[in-house]
């Protein structure tokens, strides 16, 4: 009993903890923090992270901008991805969802993007930044030139500006290859701040090896211009003056946006192979607020249809199961906010069957324990034979569910069915609780109930529905 007190305590303290993170109130910034994982921004823990469907936003489909017969590097769209992701959580987007369709595509779910275009731009550029030496050409911020790295980057812009994909910038040297002297790989971070002006501008540190090779360059070039180019537009041409070593700033007439922007490119590194959109696709939230009242709703009754069932049926053990079905709900939407879970209506749905399978698995237990209180078992007996002899049938159901789990999201995953894979997903978080829950939370405080005077109570055939 010591050691069941011992549990007792360890899940009143979990309980406690998510029912705090699972309420819609104010949570301290430490703990948003510590809860973002490798992100730099705090995770809003006040509210779940609603889907396109629930919340509305751009759906952006991207396609590798290669020739069809032309073989992509193993991994290439692999690492595009994990690329895209992080660019796009760099810029606040409140937990996008990026996946592969197929082997060239992905497809980008940004729920309540305020600035769609920038966010697609951000995305889909290549990021292929260059330090440039201008030679005895004056160069400023917007020019289109071709670079020893982009040698077709004037054509590339050309094309883009005649198909209305961007806007005009000027040409002032077509054919003019420009030599790179340093590649973005020189850089460590990037970071967009304002200076003593209020002027935004991007401070960066360089690598081990970049220091020096910058180093190098800028005391050689002093006086002279160093172009910073980005996909061959000249983002800023500052003159040098001084000897950079270790770190350093790019100026210009940035705007918070694309200061922000530029840096997550520079930060996050260039993409290996080029993406084009081919599809976007903005959503209304209007009918998402309906579909979120409505799946609140259908949740709530069925809930509360739930916990009558159990405690019409088996009395005061449904009554302890109840609880344990609470203490399920309320973990699980914990976890939902610290994974965190998109929620969509399928997501939704499958979080109502879990809960549906939570009380599956105390109907076997309970059901199991009459039949040993009918079999003149002691209480204490039919007690734990309920539990140990329910559980292998409660184990194999779960470990089927949650196999079918594994298929779907690999379904969803492979072609690109996110609404499969939130599906998937919650159904496999629902499960994996519910076997905690309901073995070892209601377990427990039917132990705890026992040894705090109520074996009389649960002696009495009326209150325990046999």
């Amino acid at each position: 009993m010591r050691h069941n007190n011992a549990v007792l305590a360890g899940i009143i303290l979990l309980f406690l903890f998510s029912l705090y993170v699972a309420l819609p109130v104010d949570h301290p910034t430490w703990l948003e923090k510590a809860v973002a994982w490798n992100s730099d921004v705090p995770r809003d823990l006040k509210n779940l992270t609603l889907g396109l469907d629930l919340k509305g936003g751009t759906q952006v489909l991207l396609e590798a901008d290669v020739p069809p017969d032309q073989t992509l590097d193993a991994g290439a769209m692999s690492t595009a991805k994990l690329i895209v992701e992080r660019r796009v959580n760099g810029l606040g987007v409140t937990e996008p969802n990026v996946q592969l369709q197929g082997d060239r595509r992905i497809i980008v779910e940004l729920p309540g993007i305020k600035n769609p275009d920038r966010a697609i731009e951000t995305i889909r550029s290549t990021g292929q930044l260059e330090f440039v030496d201008p030679g005895d050409a004056v160069l400023q911020s917007g020019m289109i030139i071709n670079t020893t790295n982009r040698p077709n980057a004037v054509a590339e812009a050309q094309k883009a500006m005649e198909e209305g994909l961007m806007e005009e910038r000027p040409i002032p040297y077509p054919d003019r290859v420009f030599e790179t002297a340093m590649t973005g790989d020189i850089l460590r971070n990037a970071v967009a701040t304002q200076d003593q002006y209020g002027q935004w501008q991007i401070n960066f540190e360089l690598t081990s090896d970049g220091t020096d090779q910058f180093y190098e360059y800028t005391k050689e070039h002093i006086g002279d211009q160093l172009a910073i180019v980005l996909d061959g537009e000249v983002l800023s041409a500052p003159r040098i003056n001084a000897a950079i070593r270790g770190s350093g700033q790019i100026t210009g007439d940035f705007t918070k946006e694309e200061a922000e922007s530029l840096a997550i490119q520079m930060r996050y590194g260039a993409l290996p192979v080029p993406l084009k959109v081919i599809d976007v696709r903005t959503i209304g939230a209007s009918l998402g607020q309906d579909s979120v009242q409505q799946s609140l709703r259908a949740g709530i009754i069925g809930l509360v249809m739930v916990l009558v069932f159990m405690l019409i049926l088996y009395r005061l053990p449904g009554f302890l199961a109840d609880i344990a079905l609470i203490f399920y709900v309320t973990l699980n939407v914990t976890v939902f906010k610290l994974i965190p879970v998109v929620l969509t209506l399928p997501g939704i749905a499958g979080f109502l069957l879990s809960i549906g399978m939570a009380v599956d698995a105390n109907i076997l237990i309970f059901e199991r324990m009459k039949e040993e209180l009918r079999a003149g078992r002691s209480l204490r007996l039919a007690v734990e034979s309920g539990f140990s002899r329910a559980w292998p049938a409660i184990r194999d159901g779960n470990l089927s569910t949650l196999i079918s789990c594994a298929v779907l999201y690999w379904f969803g995953n492979s072609f690109g069915a996110s609404v499969v894979k939130g599906f998937a997903v919650t159904l496999a978080i629902g499960v994996t609780l519910s076997m905690f829950t309901a073995v070892y939370a209601t377990r427990t405080l039917m132990r705890a109930f026992l040894s705090t005077g109520g074996q009389r109570l649960l002696e009495s055939r009326r209150l325990m529905g046999y």
